[in-house]
């Protein structure tokens, strides 16, 4: 069990929630007499028992012994001689026994009934579960005073669906993302109703998401559900379309519901188990089920040898030794898999052989994969449990229905702590003060966290430790350990006062120990570990039960298949903050790193490709290994590094820094939380706190205020080189760990006063934003991005604020391709509230619309409205598109792809989707799309498929021609068509050029307009710096002291034109015709006001400005210096492109509300012309 190969992801954490209490197993009396009663027998059958539709009748609480049977019995289920009547379990009714009719005693009975042995075995298992789930194990419940479970749960907020694809944050930080998306808009499912199918997947999606509740998740309409959906953990790379199988193919074998539940590390998934079970063994839910099978991962890790499944069940489950047999279709059978995420089986399904046979010996790996792929007992109801990190280790296809356990809502939260809480005012306060802390107050999600916080406030305020209250996690975490230290010192060795800071020399060798553990585990990827592993930490195995009772809330052992030990922290992020303490204990104490370090001739900084000397695997034995090169920039030049004190107080620095790039470096931040909680350990007040356990000298003030100030320096340095927004998000946190909140604080200030907007924001100042909002509860109404002004890389920092807002206003922020992957994340997000995204004017290329059709196919994914203008795509990206269309998750109502040269193939292939009977598409928006009679004729086609949905659609600037136009217009009288807004207008030939020019229109320059000083040649068409005044005539709209022509014609619609320029400067752009002709104030030169827009063209650079604002771009000119210029009026946005034989470089699009026509105007630099371009000829008519 050491080897972890077969593991997957590296960082796999084991499931971490509430103790399990160890069950006592219970064999059922012997029977004093010899039995041969077999169900496999059918000799002895009546009519077959309908199970299936039955329900047992519910059984007191009291199980009653059966009489044993006082002769021996040959009965067989196989046996049909001795049938009777049918038994009719839904009425509670049982046949009559022979003697009985004629008023003989039922003692004389020759033995029991088949009906009656199953009966009898349910009641015993039913029995024994109770005993084994009643008690919650919190903290010393085994060795004190239990908690029963009924006592102390509260409902958990449960959801349809789960987010797929990889997510590249640390459990924690989706809690925190998910904490203000439980909106009033889910219906919770109930624990309780967990074995439910959810009955709106048998209907086309609505739009708004509806969810479920604890007891909806698995139970059967007559052993069949029609589910058309299921997802799982899948690349965003995959075919998300696999994950929508048609109910009635993925039903023809299997008639069991198959669900797969998904919930990060703690946030109650084997507490929620547990509850299931227990209610159903106490007759308050679910008695239509007649067997339910618990089998942990856990355990079933253990077992090496073959089993058939009825010897497996048998193993866990001795009663059924009396039945041998379960008869698919007979019985209701619940088998709960509990912690997918535990497993270490290969669950191999390409490969196992197929067993169909319930007496079939075989490997567990095997039993496991037949199960559930429906070819054992295919009627048997499977409940799946795991992290989200596991979930893709089930093929999809064998997933029919998923759901998420998301943790606490708000009143939830509250709830638990009063039922936790016995002192009402004493929770009141604990409430308020979880609410005073952010960070505090998001991590109560969690069920877990709930507890360690209740735990921890609950104490310090009885001893009115007000003022040492903890504000970050890192404090609560020490708060937790020497808290339940204390009490066990007071429960087990009888203290009457203890000092948490003063620990005893047993108590910090165990802590040290066990903190070696956490972190050795923690490499490895486990959060379950057997005896073999304790025994590599020094720790005695015989000792389980003393360090179990010394850190029993810490550490929890369950006692599984063969009574043999299994191990795990409570929780995750407590093996964490161990690992934490190990790690820094390692430096302190030992002036050791646990990280390599160079030989001590060397410079820390000078670090070879290759660290691994002996040629050996290091099998993952340093957490941090191997480390990149590490150059002058990434560290800072200590002086006198030859001085051995100076290099031990250095070690310190080289520590957090080593750690900081390695969890940057983490693809699913999975070192995030060790991260935060070790730099936060860093902190002399927080190490103070552990003086019992961390080797402090006394005299480590200067030294540590020089360590924290360099590691505030190192974070804030990389949050400015960090491009990943989920990478830097966590240094934010870090920070705050380490009581550093400038940078937010400063952004704080600046968005509070309204200043913001009006200076440029530096990359990591976006960062600190984006932080600042993801950290809010606010849900935002509209977020544009425009308002803030900033760099490309400032824009790309700023995009997970989407998951804060309904409606993102993105359009023209520079965004790529490889924005969409962040924006297809957000989409992934549960419950996200963004219904609007426009990402018009951005070039996201088909490559970025493939990411974000990933998302827009998510069953969390909201949106309604998609903006994708201008966008740069054709018709790779509509099949993509079409799938979006075709899926029953999609909620797109409104869809807008103009300006996009789709062509008649792509508007074929988007047609696909519009006439499935899922697309339910209002709008759609197809203007400037290059669309000809033959495009029209598929959008025609597909709209007699599906006529019900669009309302309106928009053809114009295309060229549909005669039969286009008659055959849409037709649809506008057709009574089965919901069609109600047709534009075919500004059409013709014109249209089917490529890119704007196809809106290219023919200009003039006014005469009435230049400045004196210039000349104009070529019929109006060029103007240049004159070498001497003409002699214009005097009129109210000439420029007169600044060099300046305007165009004659005033431009709404959309147009485009182009220049080229030449000498040493130009100034291109348009203006209303209100800007003012005399003087040479701002108000009167183009660009300088709010009437005009202009690109600044210099030999050598572009700038783009508007009232006085300047932007620099960093393309230089072509070497024919021609600019496009792109105007859509009613969109509000000019856009100047650099013009390279047939190619248009975007150079800056400005964004407003027109309010009248824009001319176009120029202003010339010295020796310097301009010339109006013939793009091609073209009709100025529309």
């Amino acid at each position: 069990m050491k080897s972890e190969k077969s593991m997957g992801q590296p960082i796999n954490f084991m499931e971490g929630e509430f103790p399990t209490e160890p069950g006592v197993h219970q064999e059922r009396p012997a029977s004093p007499v010899p039995s041969c009663l077999s169900l496999k027998s059918e000799k002895s059958m009546g009519q077959p028992i309908n199970f299936m539709e039955a329900e047992f009748p519910t059984e007191p609480g009291v199980h009653q012994e059966r009489p044993a049977s006082p002769v021996p019995s040959c009965l067989s289920m196989k046996s049909e001689k001795s049938m009777g009547h049918p038994i009719n379990f839904r009425e509670g009714q049982f046949p009559t026994e022979p003697g009985m009719e004629h008023g003989g005693d039922y003692r004389r009975k020759a033995a029991p009934r088949p009906c009656e042995i199953l009966l009898s075995v349910r009641q015993d298992i039913k029995t024994k579960m109770k005993n084994k789930y009643k008690i919650l194990c919190e903290g010393i419940g085994q060795h004190g005073n239990p908690t029963l479970l009924k006592d102390i749960y509260t409902e958990l907020y449960i959801t349809e669906g789960g987010g797929g694809g990889v997510n590249k944050e640390h459990e924690v930080t989706q809690i925190e993302m998910a904490s203000k998306r439980q909106t009033t808009q889910d219906t919770p499912i109930k624990c309780r109703d967990i074995f439910k199918p959810i009955k709106h997947h048998l209907l086309i999606r609505k739009p708004t998401s509806e969810s479920l509740n604890h007891e909806d998740i698995f139970s059967m309409t007559k052993g069949y559900i029609t589910s058309d959906r299921t997802a799982s953990s899948y690349e965003y790379e995959s075919d998300i379309s696999r994950f929508h199988l048609s109910g009635q193919d993925k039903h023809i074998k299997r008639k069991g519901l198959r669900n797969l539940t998904k919930g990060i590390a703690g946030i109650g998934k084997t507490v929620s188990v547990h509850k299931v079970i227990l209610d159903w063994a106490d007759g308050k839910a679910n008695q239509d089920i007649h067997f339910i099978f618990p089998l942990p991962f856990r355990d079933l890790n253990r077992i090496k040898d073959e089993n058939s499944l009825m010897q497996l069940l048998s193993r866990y489950f001795p009663e059924l030794k009396e039945i041998n047999w379960i008869e698919d279709g007979l019985t209701k059978t619940v088998f709960i898999f509990d912690g997918l995420d535990e497993c270490r089986l290969p669950l191999d399904f390409k490969n196992n052989k197929k067993c169909c046979d319930v007496t079939e010996p075989t490997s567990v790996d095997v039993l496991l994969t037949n199960l559930i792929e429906g070819n054992l007992l295919p009627s048997a109801l499977l409940w799946i449990t795991t992290r989200p990190a596991a979930a893709n280790r089930i093929p999809p296809e064998c997933v029919d229905q998923v759901t998420e356990i998301r943790g606490f809502n708000e009143p939830q939260k509250e709830e638990y702590f009063r039922k936790k809480i016995t002192d009402q005012n004493l929770a009141t306060e604990i409430i308020k003060h979880i609410k005073t802390s952010r960070s505090l107050h998001i991590m109560c999600h969690i069920p877990v966290f709930c507890w360690i916080s209740a735990t921890v406030l609950e104490s310090m305020l009885k001893e009115a430790e007000k003022d040492k209250i903890p504000q970050t996690l890192t404090q609560m975490y020490e708060h937790f350990l020497l808290i339940q230290t204390s009490i066990k010192n007071k429960k087990y060795n009888k203290y009457t006062e203890t000092n948490p800071k003063e620990l005893s020399q047993s108590d910090k060798d165990m802590i040290l120990k066990l903190s070696k553990l956490a972190f050795q585990q923690l490499q490895n990827g486990n959060l379950i570990f057997y005896e073999e592993e304790l025994r590599e930490c020094d720790i005695d195995v015989s000792e389980a039960s003393e360090y179990s009772a010394l850190c029993t809330e810490i550490f929890k052992e369950e006692s599984g298949l063969y009574q043999e030990k299994v191990f795990s922290f409570v929780h995750l992020s407590i093996q964490e903050f161990l690992a934490a303490v190990h790690v820094l204990e390692s430096c302190l104490g030992k002036e050791e790193l646990v990280f390599p370090l160079k030989d001590i001739t060397e410079s820390p900084f000078q670090h070879d490709d290759d660290d691994d000397d002996d040629g050996g695997d290091s099998d993952g034995d340093d957490l941090i290994n191997p480390f990149p090169d590490y150059d002058e920039y990434d560290h800072y030049d200590y002086e006198d590094y030859n001085d051995v004190e100076v290099r031990k107080s250095d070690k310190l620095s080289d520590l957090y820094f080593r750690a900081v790039d390695q969890a940057l470096k983490s693809e699913n931040g999975h070192l995030d939380l060790f991260l935060r909680f070790l730099l936060g350990l860093s902190l002399e007040s927080n190490q103070n706190l552990l003086q019992g356990i961390l080797t402090l000298t006394g005299s480590e003030t200067q030294s540590n205020m020089k360590t924290v100030k360099r590691t505030v320096e190192y974070l804030s340095k990389k949050i400015k080189m960090e491009t990943l927004p989920e990478r830097i998000i966590n240094l934010f946190h870090c920070l705050n760990e380490l009581g550093d909140n400038y940078l937010v604080a400063d952004i704080q200030t600046s968005l509070q006063s309204g200043t913001l907007s009006e200076t440029k924001l530096e990359p990591h100042q976006c960062s600190a934003l984006a932080y600042l909002f993801l950290m809010s509860e606010e849900v935002l109404e509209e977020f544009d991005m425009k308002t803030y002004k900033t760099s490309q890389e400032g824009y790309q920092r700023l995009l997970p604020i989407v998951k804060t807002c309904k409606r993102a206003l993105l359009d023209g922020c520079i965004l790529t391709y490889e924005s969409c992957q962040t924006l297809a994340l957000a989409l992934h997000t549960p419950n996200c509230p963004l219904r609007e995204l426009d990402l018009s004017y951005n070039h996201l290329e088909d490559r970025g619309v493939e990411l974000l059709c990933a998302g827009l196919t998510s069953p969390f994914c909201n949106i309604q409205t998609l903006v994708l203008g201008h966008c740069g795509l054709t018709e790779d990206c509509c099949s993509d598109l079409a799938s979006v269309l075709r899926s029953s998750n999609s909620q797109l109502k409104q869809l807008d792809l103009k300006d996009n040269d789709l062509l008649d193939t792509g508007i074929t292939l988007l047609s696909v989707g519009l006439e499935d009977p899922n697309c339910q598409l209002h709008t759609l928006g197809l203007s400037g799309c290059v669309v000809t009679e033959k495009g029209s004729a598929s959008l025609d086609s597909a709209l007699k498929s599906n006529p019900s949905h669009l309302k309106a659609l928009d053809l114009s600037y295309n060229h549909p021609g005669d039969s286009g136009f008659k055959l849409l217009s037709a649809g506008l009288e057709d009574p089965n068509w919901r069609l109600e807004n047709l534009r075919m207008d500004h059409g013709g030939e014109c249209r089917l050029k490529s890119g704007p020019r196809k809106y290219a229109c023919d200009l003039r320059l006014d005469l009435n307009t230049v400045n004196y000083d210039l000349l104009l040649s070529e019929e109006n068409r060029m103007v240049t710096w004159g070498t001497e005044e003409q002699l214009y005539p005097d009129h109210p709209e000439r420029f007169v002291d600044l060099k300046q022509v305007l165009c004659r014609e005033g431009l709404s619609g959309r147009r485009y034109w182009e220049v080229e320029w030449d000498g040493c400067r130009a100034y291109i752009g348009m203006t209303y015709k209100g800007i003012n002709r005399r003087g040479e104030d701002d108000d009167c030169k183009l660009g300088d006001n709010d009437k005009s827009w202009i690109l600044f063209c210099k030999r050598d650079s572009y700038s783009a400005c508007h009232n006085n604002n300047t932007t620099v771009i960093t393309v230089t000119p072509s070497d024919s210096h021609r600019v496009g210029v792109y105007l859509d009026w009613s969109a509000g946005n000019l856009s100047f492109y650099r013009v390279s034989s047939d190619t248009l470089t975007h150079l800056k699009t400005f964004h407003t509300i027109f309010t009248e026509p824009l001319y176009p105007g120029f202003r010339v630099g010295l020796f310097s012309c301009v010339s109006l371009c013939q793009v091609v000829p073209v009709s100025n008519t529309t």
